[in-house]
């Protein structure tokens, strides 16, 4: 078994091996994932996408920039998807009232099953301002291997999809409809088994997730939220209210601060809805985490062990390697895992 293959294995054992991976595991054992050549490096601090710019020909330029960029992103995914699985890059409509068009990355095995033969993942990405990054190839070539298929969806406020993507930040509001809508997508894939999708996601993408299954209570199977942010009241606090105000939410469309409006805060901070969660549900979460920080990652946890824990499964990691991001290091020569016992353990 592959280093790769241990690490999602974890995932397999807790949440999804009930609810999706067996027939999948059974069907199509993992195999060696090639070593893949140096591509664009994850770049965790470009989530701010050009954000000091200042006058409007900069902030045009930098949206300019950020589509240049994704281009050389999406060339990466296919050369890393050559001869491993078949990679599209699809839009679909969000059932959002704007019926924004959602660009999003679909990958499938080589090998079809044949109609309902795959159990399927949403793939959430992390970041205020973020997309769908190379450090995640080795872990969807790994989960493809597996049997599913992953679409990645690039929700509103992403970057490198130009500027009214861009502007249309919706933190913890529509795009969370925008990526609960990518499984609209799925159920028009006949290889797909729409009975067994999942959601995955990692700390903005956490929060994400646990919006999705809290909101959409039927649509998952099972999920799995990592370091994820929990609570925009403990957030905001921590790293100073106007200033993370101002990040996430820069059309305002919050209604204020949070003691000005405070039941929209408490709609988009998954904390306050734990009780919709009805499908097993994996979560991590790190005492050294300098993003989410354990403050507010064990509200979650420990919500989650005294009202669900017959179908959550949680775990606190001491002091990993690498902390926030301590599931998903890659070396930035080749893409590939850092395979620490913490990385292993947790995928």
């Amino acid at each position: 078994m592959t280093n790769h293959a241990r690490m999602l294995k974890s995932l397999a054992a807790a949440a999804f091996a009930v609810a999706l991976v067996v027939p999948a595991l059974a069907q199509n054992p993992p195999q060696q994932t090639a070593v893949l050549p140096q591509i664009t490096p994850p770049a965790g601090a470009r989530q701010g996408g050009g954000r000091g710019a200042q006058t409007p020909e900069q902030i045009k330029a930098a949206r300019e920039r950020e589509v240049e960029g994704q281009k050389q992103t999406d060339a990466a995914w296919r050369k890393a998807s050559e001869g491993v699985m078949k990679m599209e890059k699809i839009t679909y409509k969000s059932s959002a009232k704007d019926g924004m068009t959602i660009p999003a990355f679909v990958f499938t095995p080589l090998q079809p099953r044949g109609p309902k033969g795959h159990p399927a993942l949403v793939w959430v990405h992390p970041d205020i301002r973020g997309h769908v990054y190379e450090y995640y190839i080795p872990y969807v070539q790994e989960a493809v291997k597996r049997g599913y298929v992953v679409i990645a969806p690039e929700y509103r406020g992403s970057y490198g999809y130009g500027a009214e993507h861009y502007d249309a930040i919706d933190y913890g509001g529509e795009e969370v409809t925008d990526v609960i809508a990518s499984v609209e997508y799925l159920k028009t894939m006949p290889i797909v088994d729409i009975e067994r999708v999942g959601i995955i996601g990692w700390s903005h993408g956490g929060m994400i997730t646990l919006l999705s299954i809290e909101r959409a209570t039927k649509t998952f199977k099972a999920a799995a939220a990592l370091v994820p942010v929990t609570n925009l009241f403990q957030r905001l606090a921590w790293n100073g209210v106007e200033q993370r105000k101002a990040q996430i939410d820069p059309a305002n469309r919050y209604g204020g601060l949070p003691h000005q409006n405070r039941d929209e805060y408490k709609r988009r901070s998954p904390i306050y809805q734990i009780d919709n969660v009805e499908i097993p549900l994996l979560v991590h979460i790190t005492r050294n985490d300098a993003d989410v920080v354990f403050e507010e990652a064990a509200q979650l946890v420990d919500a989650l062990r005294a009202r669900k824990s017959g179908i959550a499964d949680t775990k606190v990691y001491p002091n990993p390697l690498g902390g926030h991001l301590f599931d998903r290091r890659v070396s930035l020569k080749t893409l590939q895992p850092e395979n620490t016992p913490a990385q292993r353990e947790s995928w």
